[in-house]
C-alpha cells in the first residue's frame, strides 16, 4: 500500500460516521463515489500544506508530484496516487486544469505564510482552494456549464469566507491571516501580525466587512439556485444553508476573546440534508 493509499483509507475511516459521508449516502452510487474522490484529493494536496512537520521544500516537492500524476492521468499513462481519480475524470469530464487550480492554492500557503492578502490575491486563494473545487463538483451534479461556472464562482467564495472567518484562530496558530489588507487598512489597523489583529478592538469591524461580502455571494449563489433545475443543485443547497448557519453563529457570538468555536450540531446539519433529499 502506497502512502497516499494508506491516507485515503485514513480520509475514509474520518469521514466515514460524519454528516458529509451520510450526505453523499443520498446521492447515486456513481455520483456519490466521484465527490467522495474529489474530496479525498482534496484533503490530501490539504495535508501536504499543513504539514508542519515537513519543511516548505519537502512539501513543494510533494505537491509537484501530484502535478506530474494529474499530468499522467490525463495522458493515458500511469497515474501513481492520482489513479483513484481515473474514474470520475472519465465519467463526468473532470479538467485537470480544475485540480491543478486546488494544488495551486496549497502552493501559496507552502510558499509562504498568508498575511493580510490584498483582495486580488484573496480573491486567487478563494478560486484556486474553493471555486476549483465547486466547478468540479458541479460537473457532477449535472449542472449545465455556464450557470455551473457562475455557481461555483459564487458560492465557492461565500464557504471559503465563511471558513476565513470561523478558522481565524486556527489559521493564526500556522502564522496565517487571510483577512483582507483592505479592511484592516479601512478599520485602521495598521499591523498584519496575526495574534495583533485577533486582539485588536477593531477586529469587529474587520470580520464585518468579510461577512457582508460572504453574504453578497450566498445571495448571488441563492439567484443561480432558483433558476436551475432542483436535482443539479441539492447538494449546493445543502452546503449554502449549513454554511450560512454557521456565518451568523458566528456573527452572533461576536469576535473578542474568548472566540469559542462554532459548529453546526449534527442533529441541525441531518435536518438541512433530510429536508432537501425528500421535501
Amino acid at each position: 500500500m502506497t502512502a497516499a493509499q494508506s491516507d485515503i483509507e485514513g480520509i475514509r475511516a474520518r469521514v466515514s460516521g460524519s454528516s458529509f459521508y451520510t450526505a453523499m449516502r443520498l446521492m447515486p452510487k456513481t455520483e456519490r463515489e466521484a465527490m467522495f474522490a474529489i474530496y479525498m484529493f482534496c484533503r490530501l494536496v490539504d495535508d501536504i500544506a499543513d504539514d508542519g512537520t515537513r519543511p516548505r521544500p519537502a512539501r513543494a516537492a510533494a505537491l509537484a508530484e501530484w502535478r506530474r500524476d494529474l499530468d499522467a492521468l490525463y495522458a493515458g499513462r500511469p497515474a501513481g496516487e492520482a489513479s483513484f481519480l481515473q474514474e470520475p475524470m472519465q465519467a463526468y469530464g473532470l479538467k485537470q486544469a480544475d485540480f491543478v487550480a486546488v494544488i495551486d492554492g496549497m502552493e501559496m500557503d507552502v510558499a509562504a505564510d498568508i498575511r493580510a492578502p490584498d483582495m486580488a490575491t484573496l480573491e486567487l486563494y478563494c478560486d484556486r482552494v474553493a471555486v476549483a473545487v465547486g466547478r468540479l463538483s458541479t460537473h457532477v451534479f449535472g449542472m449545465d456549464e455556464a450557470p455551473g461556472r457562475e455557481l461555483a464562482h459564487q458560492l465557492g467564495r461565500a464557504l471559503q469566507l465563511t471558513n476565513i472567518l470561523r478558522d481565524l484562530d486556527e489559521d493564526a496558530a500556522f502564522g496565517r491571516l487571510y483577512l483582507p489588507a483592505e479592511a484592516l487598512r479601512e478599520a485602521g489597523v495598521t499591523t498584519t501580525d496575526p495574534a495583533a489583529v485577533l486582539s485588536t478592538p477593531a477586529l469587529g469591524k474587520v470580520c464585518d466587512r468579510v461577512v457582508a461580502r460572504a453574504r453578497g455571494h450566498f445571495a448571488q449563489a441563492d439567484e443561480i439556485m432558483a433558476r436551475s433545475a432542483r436535482r443539479a443543485v441539492r447538494a449546493p443547497r445543502i452546503m449554502a444553508e449549513a454554511y450560512r448557519l454557521i456565518l451568523d453563529s458566528l456573527v452572533a457570538r461576536g469576535w473578542s476573546h474568548p472566540r469559542r468555536a462554532i459548529h453546526l450540531p449534527r442533529s441541525r446539519l441531518l435536518w438541512i440534508i433530510m429536508r432537501h433529499a425528500f421535501i
